[in-house]
């Protein structure tokens, strides 16, 4: 029985075991906090909760009455539900019954509502039947009342133009054929009737008799062979204008055509090619002939034509074309008697012509072909974009100094420009060849000039004097840049930059490194005198206050050349034809000029650094480890400063306009003195304790000095620019580190080897050595130091050495010119 009542329990169980989610919705329903509607109900803990003592077993009866009280009512309310949910399906079929009763008798409903719909919708089809047959009837009606209309007017009007045609009434029939035009747009639909297709074809036939009537009247008013009519316009031809604007465009094409001819047959015979007048020398009367026929023009016929005919302007146009024809024809004919003046004579007398017909005239009679209408370029600063009505007043403004200040965009292109003047293009070479003859003339007179009056005078107070030669040089460049591009804007340009590349070249050349100042050891040579000069303990030679200002002279103009070009590049290339442009290239000029600034820095830095040679030298004579005790810098170190107060306060007011070519000096003197510096004190050999706290003194002093290169001297205190300033605390605190170095004992040798590492990024065994040179450790002692650095550094591959050691040991031209004072040093001592 025990076994029964297990499984009995473990299958209720299981029929009770329900998911969790079916658990959480239930919770959710009937949410409850009795311990018996948990899901994971635990019967001994729940008989542990209700008895947690013995004593409390003593009410025992009671608890399982409360029990079975709590399970009569549980079974209760479940027999209660379970009656309840007998008639649920019954009544579930009975609502469902009616409800579809109710929807069927909706949709009866809904029927007759349609039904009735489709009925009104036939009574009002019935009722606007009639309405819409009246309308159309209307329409109908009307439109035949209106074609009927048209048709009248249409045979009247042809009837009526053809007895006007005969009778030459041209103002009745301007109006009236106009008129006859439209009403005939109207039947083209009805062109398949033949009495309309008659009337059409009788309205073409009076149009090409009245095209053949009008062009037989001008012939007559404006004979081809003979003179002109002596009575002038009637009122009949310029009816007949009128007429011609509504006929077929090539009757006024004609007209325009025979009267434009008839008007210019003059023209052709005055100015014929054996005639003296038609040479270039009196090319004004060609010109002076036109304005007087185009006056005569607009008293005599200026109201017979209309006024979007624009006759003034196509007389003046072809005018221009028969100028051009004519003039191109002899010049090929006399091209050998072409000289420049001639040329630019003729070129500004054209150019001038066609400026006149460009206030004059809008150039809407020009075809499309005639001539390239460029956009107007957008507002520029380029120095060399300004208005150019003449040279003179570009060359004032040259001379005023509006060069680099910005210009006014220019106007846009004149219409009519080079529709005479294109026939001189092909003779502009004469014009090219002229100005590389002025140009090398010009070069050759700066030459002159700067031998006759010398280099320019010192200027301490408003920065270096750039040269006027360079100024005069791109007012002519400009000059002929305008003229030539008022010419021809094609190859000519291209012939004309390669002159003015030639030339930046020869005057960067000639003028300005052929008057840097030269020095014995830019050149290398070596001569007795020198070396016995040295040998007595002069200084070296130096550049005088004026070749110094020369020197910056030359840079400012260097730098002012290079700027100009870069804008002379750009504004060529505006001038130019857009297919022309990339044939336009002054880079190789360019870096000529930057050549030029290079060599006058690099000048600079060799004379202040020759200047300090002597005080490195004395340096590395001092017997340091003599020293007994440390006093204020060196004598060495205060000539340094001297020499560095004479050169660097005039090198920069001279450069107070070019302040980055101040700084690249600064720092390209850096980058030599540093180096040169650190070699001579590897050679202060042997050197005590004492020495090497006073050779850190000086190096001190050497340092601030250096930081305060660029403002010294200057009663305007500046910070150094951050590229300067890191050279110089790099290159001087390496100095420092290697004094500390040698001052630091060398025993025990393992603790100065670290201390060698630590102090010294760029730790290798040759910079070694020299620092045990310096403490003046014997051979045999060094052998086993630089063993141990071999050990505790690791051997850099081949060329890693060079690459992490400083910028500033790498070679440099002063390192070389040390060898060459070697070279000295063994001759003074042969001597």
């Amino acid at each position: 029985m025990e076994e029964e009542e297990l499984e009995f329990v473990e299958e209720l169980e299981a029929v009770l075991q329900l998911t969790p989610e079916v658990q959480l919705a239930i919770e959710q329903v009937f949410p409850s906090q009795d311990p018996l509607d948990r899901a994971d109900f635990n019967a001994v803990e729940y008989i542990n909760t209700l008895f947690p003592t013995e004593q409390s077993l003593a009410n025992i009866d009671e608890v399982v009455n409360k029990i079975r009280l709590k399970i009569r009512r549980l079974d209760d309310n479940i027999r209660t539900v379970v009656r309840g949910q007998t008639n649920v399906g019954q009544d579930g079929r009975q609502a469902l019954e009616e409800a579809q009763k109710a929807i069927q008798q909706l949709f009866g409903k809904i029927k007759d509502i349609k039904d009735k719909a489709e009925k009104s919708e036939q009574m009002v089809k019935e009722i606007t039947r009639d309405i819409k047959q009246l309308d159309h009837a209307k329409r109908h009606l009307t439109t035949s009342i209106t074609t009927l209309n048209h048709l009248h007017m249409l045979a009247g009007g042809v009837d009526s133009l053809e007895a006007m045609t005969r009778r030459r009434q041209y103002g009745e029939v301007a109006n009236l054929l106009q008129g006859v035009m439209n009403v005939l747009e109207h039947f083209h639909k009805y062109m398949g009737i033949p009495q309309i297709r008659q009337l059409s074809e009788r309205v073409k036939a009076a149009q090409t008799e009245l095209g053949q009537q009008i062009l037989v009247d001008f012939e007559e008013a404006f004979p081809s062979q003979g003179t002109k009519r002596p009575g002038g316009p009637s009122n009949v031809l310029r009816d007949a204008c009128l007429v011609a604007n509504i006929l077929d465009p090539r009757i006024k094409q004609e007209i325009i055509k025979k009267f434009i001819k008839q008007h210019l047959s003059e023209y052709l015979v005055l100015f014929q090619e054996n005639q003296d007048v038609a040479w270039l020398d009196k090319i004004d009367r060609r010109y002076a002939w036109v304005k007087r026929q185009l006056v005569d023009y607009e008293e005599k016929y200026g109201r017979m034509f209309p006024r979007e005919w624009y006759m003034t302007e196509r007389i003046a146009v072809e005018f221009c074309h028969v100028t051009r024809a004519e003039l191109a024809k002899i010049m090929r004919a006399r091209a050998k008697e072409i000289e420049v003046k001639l040329l630019l004579f003729a070129i500004q007398r054209t150019t001038n012509f066609e400026g006149f017909l460009a206030k004059r005239f809008s150039g809407c009679t020009l075809s499309d072909g005639t001539l390239k209408k460029l956009e107007s370029p957008p507002p520029s600063t380029n120095p060399f974009l300004e208005d150019e009505p003449t040279p003179e007043m570009e060359e004032l403004a040259m001379e005023k100094g509006e060069l680099d200040q910005p210009k006014k965009p220019k106007a846009p292109d004149n219409p009519f420009h080079g529709i005479v003047s294109k026939c001189f293009e092909p003779h502009l070479y004469v014009y090219i060849e002229s100005q590389d003859k002025n140009l090398g003339e010009l070069i050759d007179r700066f030459v002159a000039d700067f031998k006759t009056q010398g280099p320019p005078k010192p200027n301490t107070d408003e920065g270096g004097a750039v040269l006027p030669s360079c100024a005069d040089l791109f007012v002519y460049y400009k000059k002929c840049m305008v003229q030539c591009s008022q010419l021809s804007t094609g190859e000519p340009m291209i012939a004309l930059t390669t002159i003015f590349q030639k030339y930046l070249r020869e005057y960067a050349w000639k003028i300005l490194s052929g008057n840097l100042p030269k020095t014995t050891t830019s050149s290398g040579g070596l001569t007795i005198s020198s070396l016995l000069k040295e040998k007595e303990g002069s200084e070296v030679a130096k550049f005088t206050l004026e070749e110094l200002c020369l020197i910056c002279s030359i840079l400012s103009t260097a730098e002012y050349c290079l700027a100009t070009t870069q804008q002379l590049e750009e504004k060529l290339k505006e001038k130019v034809d857009v297919s022309l442009t990339e044939r336009i290239n002054l880079m190789g000029e360019m870096d000529t000029f930057s050549t030029v600034i290079s060599s006058s820095i690099q000048l600079l830095v060799q004379d202040l650094d020759a200047a300090c040679d002597p005080a490195l030298t004395a340096m590395s004579k001092m017997q340091w480890q003599n020293v007994e005790h440390v006093g204020d810098q060196s004598p060495y170190v205060t000539s340094v400063i001297l020499h560095i107060k004479q050169n660097v306060p005039i090198i920069r007011d001279n450069l107070a306009s070019t302040r980055k070519y101040f700084t690249q000096f600064c720092i390209k003197f850096a980058n030599s003195f540093i180096p040169k510096f650190i070699t001579h004190l590897f050679k202060c050999k042997p050197i005590s304790m004492v020495g090497a706290e006073q050779l850190l003194l000086d190096t001190h002093s050497l340092k601030m000095v250096l930081l305060d290169l660029p403002s010294i001297g200057s009663q305007v205190v500046r910070k150094a620019p951050a590229s300067y300033t890191k050279i110089v605390v790099k290159g001087m605190t390496r100095a420092e580190m290697i004094l500390k170095v040698v001052m630091a004992p060398h025993e025990p040798l393992v603790v100065f080897v670290d201390n060698y590492i630590k102090l010294l990024t760029d730790c290798n065994a040759e910079t070694f050595q020299k620092i045990l040179d310096m403490k003046g450790l014997k051979r045999s002692e060094q052998s086993s130091m630089l063993e141990l650095l071999r050990q505790r550094v690791p051997t850099p591959p081949s060329g890693a050495e060079g690459s992490s050691s400083l910028c500033l040991m790498a070679p440099t031209p002063e390192q070389e010119s040390s060898r060459i004072r070697k070279l000295e040093k063994l001759i003074k001592k042969r001597l």
